[in-house]
């Protein structure tokens, strides 16, 4: 009797951690699912438009039942909001040199986009309807606009300043991302940060035009 007891607390014991471990894998199914699920959305409203994007076709690209992303987002308005939810990761520029501000922004972008491609993806939902560019035009507001306040000779100038920073930035990724501009491809990371970085260097920083 008494060599039984320890077995039964070993027996218990070896069940806790693969009952630990179900809700683990349950969440890590969960966490690709919605990746999968954001990823679908991404693309589909980059070709379709918000407008004609439909549930049913994100989750038929998903290869998941429409029903999962009505749990997860609720609507298409949600889901919109998920899929185009972007952090730009800006550096703290207060560590950077004055003079080398606009090369570090630019180089920061490129480094953003060719990492990851949602950027990418919600550029061109921005170019193809009036809710992306919305979103892409909040990004750029509430992200660069900060950014922009700290350096300028004149805070009161900041909107503009970022504006102009942003017709830039977005230019770039444009030709090099999306429409694929063979000259804009070629340029090396460096070469556009060198050709790029001065022109942002002076709306963000010049006393004057």
């Amino acid at each position: 009797m008494n060599e039984s007891a320890p077995q039964a607390t070993g027996s218990a014991g070896a069940r806790r951690p693969t009952e630990a471990a179900a809700p683990s894998r349950r969440s890590g199914r969960s966490a690709a699912t919605r990746g999968a699920i954001l990823a679908a959305a991404r693309e589909r409203f980059a070709a379709d438009g918000y407008e004609r994007a439909t549930i049913r076709a994100v989750a038929k690209d998903a290869r998941i039942d429409p029903s999962m992303v009505m749990r997860y987002y609720g609507s298409k308005e949600g889901l919109f909001a998920a899929a185009s939810a972007i952090d730009l990761r800006l550096p703290d520029l207060t560590a950077v040199a004055r003079e080398d501000i606009g090369r570090a922004l630019v180089a920061h972008f490129l480094d953003v986009w060719e990492k990851d491609e949602v950027m990418t993806a919600m550029l061109r939902v921005g170019i193809t309807n009036t809710a992306g560019a919305e979103r892409m035009r909040g990004v750029f507001r509430d992200q660069l606009l900060p950014v922009a306040r700290r350096v300028c000779p004149d805070p009161a100038e900041a909107p503009r300043r970022a504006g102009l920073c942003a017709a830039q930035i977005l230019g770039m990724a444009l030709t090099r991302y999306v429409l694929r501009f063979p000259a804009a491809v070629a340029l090396s990371g460096e070469e556009l940060a060198d050709w790029l970085g001065p022109t942002v260097q002076r709306y963000l920083t010049a006393e004057r035009p």
